[in-house]
């Protein structure tokens, strides 16, 4: 298995049957998230995901309902509003877009990502509600209606402009972090005083194809001459979403900013969410949060004005370069190699795992890494053969390879390195010297 939820001590709300259903939760996803690693199992694990959560997810929402009853929680009614709009939302998005997708590799794991996430803020927010733990975000939430009247005018509005088929997947998105993306605030003002704060999140995709398709241009990531044509096309968005509000229209945009996951995160924790809607577009994610400004101790990322723009979006990319972490690929059939492996890399770099050869050729056709950490000796595909089909090619011809190996001995590394491998470690190494040897390589690459 190459990857794995962890429970944690964290997640034990004090309530014996919901930490023993989210548990079982946890487990089962853990075992949809290994046979996703398997190609001939990719559609069995997408439409038995989507039989999971509908029929145990339910009966465990409705018993966490009836227990909240029991005791008079006063959050019930919005708790009860997040699983419906769970029920009634995100989960037909999801499995609408596992059908377009045709079950394949990308839809499942985008699925179960977006369903651990959810289930994990869940589990660590508003399931923590119930004993007291930590008090709800979503207190001073809008009606219904108001909202609905609101995704309505979204979805018309992104139509309109850029002829894509929009859908709600959820009225109360958490910040979960569903890919890379671009995150952008604006900070409107009233004459009396009043502010309010509008993060639209965009996911990097959906920018990619969308605006590059109005400028005639193709891109393959977002640079400036994106980050630009996105402030623009966004500020008429919100005039039209204005246009369709009253009193919004009594607000004026006051400052912009440019924000990191990490910078929107914070926000959206520290603050009170008036709305946070999540939409797919078919091309990408959308989120759009009304935020409650005054919490957060501090304007968070970098601020634009006419004098200043070029150079701080210029910062906010090379930002984004330097932040990055080098990925590495572990492709080992041992899975206490593989934990090992990703416990001591993991804090340092972006540590994919892989516990096949067929396994490692997916991780590298969706993203390349900057090293491979390949076991010499693995059953059916070895290591030999395994580099023989990344050296086969050109895409992949130059990705560093780093053989791991069990044997020591003269002969086995005469073999090893004979096969023009970057270089080989043993698995005998002590930890510290694995990861020394690591970074160097990454030290001495930098100087080149």
């Amino acid at each position: 298995m190459s990857e794995k939820l962890e429970w944690q001590e964290r997640f034990n709300i004090g309530v014996d049957f919901i930490d023993k259903d989210h548990k079982q939760l946890f487990s089962i996803m853990n075992k949809l998230l290994s046979m996703s690693e398997h190609e001939s199992k990719i559609e069995w694990v997408g439409r038995e995901g989507i039989k999971y959560f509908k029929n145990h997810v339910m009966e465990h929402f409705a018993k966490e309902e009836e227990y909240m009853d029991s005791i008079n929680f006063e959050g019930y009614p919005m708790h009860k509003r997040l699983h419906d709009n769970f029920k009634a939302k995100t989960l037909p998005a999801l499995e609408e877009e596992l059908v377009e997708g045709n079950f394949s590799l990308d839809a499942v794991r985008h699925f179960l990502g977006v369903c651990i996430g959810w289930m994990t803020a869940h589990t660590l927010t508003e399931d923590s509600t119930i004993t007291g733990k930590v008090k709800s975000k979503w207190g001073n939430l809008p009606s219904e209606e108001v909202i609905t009247a609101l995704e309505q005018t979204i979805i018309k509005t992104v139509n309109d402009m850029f002829k894509l088929e929009t859908r709600v997947v959820s009225d109360h998105y958490g910040a979960e972090d569903f890919g890379k993306g671009f995150y952008y605030k604006l900070v409107y003002s009233s004459e009396q005083g009043k502010k309010w704060d509008v993060i639209l999140i965009f996911e990097e995709v959906l920018l990619t194809s969308t605006v590059g398709q109005m400028l005639g241009i193709r891109f393959d990531k977002i640079d400036d001459l994106i980050i630009n044509a996105t402030r623009y096309i966004t500020l008429q968005f919100m005039d039209c979403i204005k246009s369709s509000f009253p009193s919004l229209g009594l607000f004026n945009l006051e400052k912009e900013h440019l924000l990191t996951y990490e910078q929107f995160s914070k926000e959206f924790n520290e603050q009170t969410p008036e709305c946070s809607l999540l939409f797919n577009t078919g091309e990408g994610y959308f989120g759009f949060c009304i935020l409650s400004p005054g919490a957060s101790g501090g304007e968070l990322g970098l601020t634009l004005n006419p004098r200043n723009v070029t150079s701080e979006i210029k910062k906010y990319l090379d930002k984004g370069k330097t932040t990055e972490k080098e990925q590495i690929l572990i492709v080992d059939d041992s899975d206490v190699v593989q934990h090992a492996m990703k416990m001591l890399l993991g804090s340092d770099y972006d540590v994919v795992l892989a516990n096949s050869a067929s396994a490692a050729l997916k991780c590298i056709a969706r993203n390349r890494p900057d090293l491979i950490l390949l076991d010499y000796e693995m059953p059916i595909c070895d290591g030999r053969q395994t580099l023989e089909m990344i050296r086969s090619e050109e895409e992949t011809a130059d990705i560093p390879v780093i053989f791991l190996t069990g044997r020591g001995d003269k002969e086995s590394v005469k073999n090893v390195m004979s096969l023009k491998a970057t270089g080989y470690m043993l698995k005998t190494m002590k930890p510290e010297e694995i990861k020394k040897v690591i970074d160097n390589y990454f030290k001495q690459r930098k100087k080149k």
